[in-house]
């Protein structure tokens, strides 16, 4: 598998471009913003994209789904349990914002996603959000806001819960072997041996 990172909005957000090598057929997780910026890298890679994917609804998460659905007409994948969030993304702040298409597909713990020769496996790890999900393939998971070099994910938004997110973290992630690579929502990449070393929020 590779991986392309973009930096996107000004949450600087980690919008990630996986792909397969063999076949060329990709996925982006988190499309923040800067849709277009996302779409240049999918064409200079030469890449055919077959799934938006969203972590959690959050407005940072989710900000150029409209963008990359009108070009590519692909289907944008998400949890059902986020769908409330989806739909009014804002974090009660003031923002105006562009209303995203719906999902074309809900998502659920146990689910795969095959785009050319990798599959990803959904788990599902609420607490930021009610319905943030995770992506596993092989050593590694794109965990959009549920766990960071350092820190966790914040619980004090709307449906947000410490208690949920800390089960999530401590009985889905830190289950994974210790030489996983943590593809974060923002912020350098980690490990879950490094978490569970140096993570004061896990101690």
């Amino acid at each position: 598998m590779q991986v392309e990172c973009l930096v996107v909005s000004m949450f600087s957000t980690n919008c990630y471009i996986a792909s397969c090598p063999e076949t060329k057929e990709a996925v982006v997780i988190d499309p923040g913003a800067d849709g277009a910026a996302i779409s240049d890298q999918l064409k200079n890679m030469g890449l055919k994209l077959k799934y938006i994917l969203n972590t959690h609804g959050h407005v940072d998460h989710i900000g150029a789904n409209s963008r990359l659905k009108e070009e590519y007409q692909v289907p944008i994948l998400l949890s059902e349990e986020d769908l409330d969030l989806y739909r009014n993304p804002g974090f009660g702040l003031r923002l105006v914002l562009r209303r995203q298409p719906d999902p074309d597909r809900f998502i659920k713990e146990g689910d795969e996603i095959c785009f050319g020769n990798i599959s990803f496996k959904v788990i599902e790890t609420p607490g930021h959000t009610p319905g943030g999900v995770c992506f596993i393939y092989n050593n590694a998971v794109f965990c959009g806001d549920t766990l960071f070099a350092g820190s966790i994910g914040r619980t004090d938004l709307a449906g947000g819960s410490y208690d949920t997110l800390m089960n999530s973290i401590k009985h889905k992630l830190l289950t994974l072997p210790q030489s996983t690579l943590v593809y974060t929502g923002h912020g350098p990449q980690t490990t879950i041996g490094d978490e569970i070393k140096a993570n004061p929020f896990l101690k």
